[in-house]
């Protein structure tokens, strides 16, 4: 029996995808990333926005024409779409030859079983409940760098996010698990961890009382064989002295924040169920910079947001011309139904959220590409993630840059270099959002 497994969406949905993968690992099933070859095909869904929605629902028609075209005899559909639309799922998708939910990944083997066996597979658990890491994740990112999800759920309920009720309360994974599960990918040769969560930020209010997010970046640090770690969703009301502290002074840690704000304009966040206004903001980013001067932040907003004014459109990229985030993305606001601000008045229509979002991102490329020219001479660590076809040159990452969502930096150099490989590159050149650089010393360990 061979399983194909299609993983969408975001980081957190991969670690699900990896942790379901290693429990038919350890069942005895094999892999294969041949659709025409599976005998099962699991698509781990993505519902956050409209895009992501169709996303998932058009794979899982493609990937059912495999059970006429190829020798698929089980589809499943698994994750947040699966959670979402669970009373409708089966109806609108009769492909499907069952579900699991946000938190059912852990009975992928029984679900397997039950469709293989004629009966539909439901496995849906409260999207309350604790969970555990469960060990032998196969990674699926290369085996240099992992992705360590350290919490499940959100307590925030922004207007326009379907999030809390699809993934539930806010519930942290116990340090130990998470330190005995990072020793584990460090072992398998993973040396760059990235922390994920819906919030990165909040790790421990619900099991420890208090924010242990600084504690855990400790215990991590400890790990001889991990070169970098890095955060990502970090709220910005929630950051913490002591958490910057943290990241300024363990040298694993990368001066990386991932810090999304949303807006800028104050009655645009309190629309959207934000806790920040643009002065705190501002401050939360100038203390940032001025404790790590070399900080790399990187923020998201949404554009169009119902009700939004040209104004504050406007306010929107006079913020991001002041604050020059080295690394930025924009969404154009998606109405998901069931959420407060898809029943807001003042919906903006598709074409205006577009030209707002792409003004922004035009403004963006501009500071990328002259915040890129500010690092020609520096020497910095490069981990290489691959080689230029047909060119003496690699590309590679920086501690600026996590991965799929940030730049690269194109690596010239005659050596033979391996994917995971650490390098100390100097800065020759930047293009829009990547930059060039010429390697400098022999490898850093």
């Amino acid at each position: 029996m061979k399983i194909l497994f299609v993983s969408l969406g975001c980081d957190k949905n991969l670690v699900d995808s990896e942790t379901m993968l290693g429990l038919l690992d350890q069942a005895g099933y094999e892999f294969t990333d041949d659709e025409t070859q599976a005998d099962i095909i699991v698509v781990n869904t993505c519902c956050f926005i409209g895009d992501a929605k169709e996303e998932s629902i058009q794979t899982i028609l493609e990937m059912a024409r495999m059970k006429t075209d190829g020798c698929c005899r089980v589809l499943l559909a698994a994750g947040c779409l699966a959670q979402r639309y669970r009373e409708e799922i089966l109806d609108e998708l009769p492909e499907l030859d069952g579900v699991i939910g946000t938190t059912g990944y852990d009975e992928i083997v029984q679900a397997v079983e039950e469709a293989l066996a004629g009966r539909t597979a439901r496995h849906y658990e409260s999207i309350d409940r604790a969970m555990d890491i469960l060990p032998g994740r196969v990674v699926t990112t290369g085996g240099h760098y992992a992705f360590l999800k350290i919490a499940e759920g959100c307590d925030k309920h922004c207007t326009y996010c379907a999030i809390p009720g699809v993934r539930g309360r806010y519930r942290s994974f116990p340090l130990e698990q998470l330190v005995e599960e990072a020793q584990r990918l460090a072992e398998k040769g993973v040396r760059e961890l990235i922390l994920v969560a819906q919030e990165t930020t909040l790790y421990g209010t619900d099991l420890y009382g208090r924010k242990a997010l600084p504690e855990l970046l400790a215990r991590l640090c400890r790990i001889p064989q991990l070169y970098w770690i890095r955060l990502q969703y970090c709220y910005p009301e929630e950051i913490t002295d002591e958490m910057i502290d943290v990241i300024g002074r363990e040298p694993k840690i990368c001066h990386y924040i991932d810090m999304p704000i949303q807006h800028a304009s104050d009655s645009v966040l309190r629309r959207m169920g934000r806790k920040t206004t643009k002065a705190e903001l501002l401050e939360r980013i100038r203390s940032i910079r001025e404790r790590i001067p070399d900080i790399c932040l990187r923020t998201t907003l949404i554009s169009g947001f119902p009700g939004e004014t040209e104004e504050e459109h406007e306010q929107l990229k006079a913020f991001v011309k002041e604050c020059r985030f080295d690394r930025l993305g924009v969404f154009a606001y998606s109405a998901e139904e069931g959420t407060p601000a898809a029943a807001m008045d003042g919906q903006i229509p598709e074409e205006e959220k577009e030209r707002r979002r792409d003004e922004i991102m035009e403004l963006q490329q501009d500071i990328a590409f002259a915040n890129g020219e500010l690092k020609e001479g520096r020497v910095l660590d490069v981990m290489i993630e691959g080689k230029v076809e047909q060119e003496n040159a690699y590309v590679g990452r920086t501690y600026m840059d996590a991965p799929d969502v940030d730049g690269l930096i194109f690596v010239q150099t005659g050596e033979e270099l391996m994917t995971g490989d650490f390098v100390r590159v100097r800065v020759t050149g930047a293009l829009e959002y990547d930059l060039i650089g010429e390697i400098e010393d022999e490898f850093t360990e």
